[in-house]
């Protein structure tokens, strides 16, 4: 299993063309404007641009995050939730990801991999190594060349998101949870600093959009 892995992962990173860019980070740190605002930026640019979510981004994944964020659904087990956020971003890299990558897009992603470590491998305690079996076999070693990461405290974050009315399963948790998925997310950006970028998103939408700005096209000319 281990082999067959593997020979998969160095199959899909020898085909990449394109530039692979995720948006992280806990509740209401603005990743779902930042990703837009860089999306409409890169497109004036000239760059053909595809913008997406997880989890979502296809008619199997949208049916998938319905089960996954309805406040009805409170009763999901952390496996079952781990199980379905992976289905949903399967389906996501064979339909979207991969596609737009070798037809040499930039895809930016709302959310990937590093969410379902945080939240279910920190937040939930899930043991990180069965989640990281499981996300190898899902992604195939496919990464995201660099990654976002907008940090904010967290009581902040949650008064953001209910100035603006927006509730779903995972934000109902208590702020010791996001408080586990905010110290992860910080655990793994110590890990990886070299595709994993920490941004303070406790400034105002601009000047938060002008270091994604910074980043990214410093990426793009060193490609």
């Amino acid at each position: 299993m281990e082999d067959r892995i593997t020979h998969h992962a160095s199959r899909i990173t020898a085909s990449k063309k394109g530039i692979f860019i995720s948006f992280e980070g806990i509740e209401g740190t603005g990743k779902t404007i930042q990703s837009r605002l860089l999306c409409e930026h890169l497109t004036k640019k000239g760059y053909k641009v595809i913008l997406t979510e997880e989890p979502g981004g296809t008619r199997i994944g949208l049916k998938i995050r319905d089960l996954l964020l309805s406040i009805e659904n409170r009763e999901i087990t952390p496996v079952a939730e781990l199980l379905l956020y992976n289905a949903s971003r399967s389906q996501h890299i064979k339909e979207v990801i991969l596609p737009a990558i070798n037809d040499s897009s930039v895809v930016i992603t709302d959310r990937f991999s590093d969410s379902t470590v945080a939240y279910q491998g920190f937040g939930r305690r899930i043991d990180l190594g069965y989640i990281d079996f499981i996300q190898r076999i899902v992604t195939e070693g496919l990464k995201p060349d660099i990654t976002l990461l907008l940090d904010l405290d967290v009581e902040t974050g949650l008064m953001r998101n209910k100035g603006i009315n927006k509730t779903d399963r995972l934000e109902l948790e208590d702020v010791e949870f996001h408080k586990r998925v905010r110290d992860g997310y910080l655990e793994i950006a110590a890990k990886e600093p070299e595709r994993i970028k920490l941004i303070d998103a406790s400034g105002s939408i601009e000047e938060i959009h002008s270091k994604v700005i910074n980043i990214v096209t410093n990426l793009i000319s060193s490609r």
